[in-house]
């Protein structure tokens, strides 16, 4: 298993914007490199993207919640 964790404090967002489809889902397969979600800081985005290669188990926060450096966002079932 690999955890993706926050590099910065902000608010988690799994879409790029309102209206539009999440980076990725539970059950997807991810590549390394690929962005999974995006941390917002005082309107300043930064992509979140996966290190590891495999199955996207989860995601341990929700849309719009508050993360903090460390904090695991998102755990993948390496390939």
């Amino acid at each position: 298993m690999g955890t993706i964790v926050s590099p910065l404090p902000g608010i988690f967002y799994r879409k790029p914007g309102p209206g539009k489809p999440p980076f990725a889902n539970e059950g997807d397969t991810i590549e390394v490199g690929q962005t999974l979600g995006i941390v917002e800081i005082m309107k300043q985005f930064t992509e979140i993207q996966s290190d590891v290669a495999g199955i996207l188990e989860t995601f341990e926060v929700a849309e719009g919640d508050m993360v903090n450096p460390g904090d695991p966002i998102v755990v993948v079932r390496e390939a």
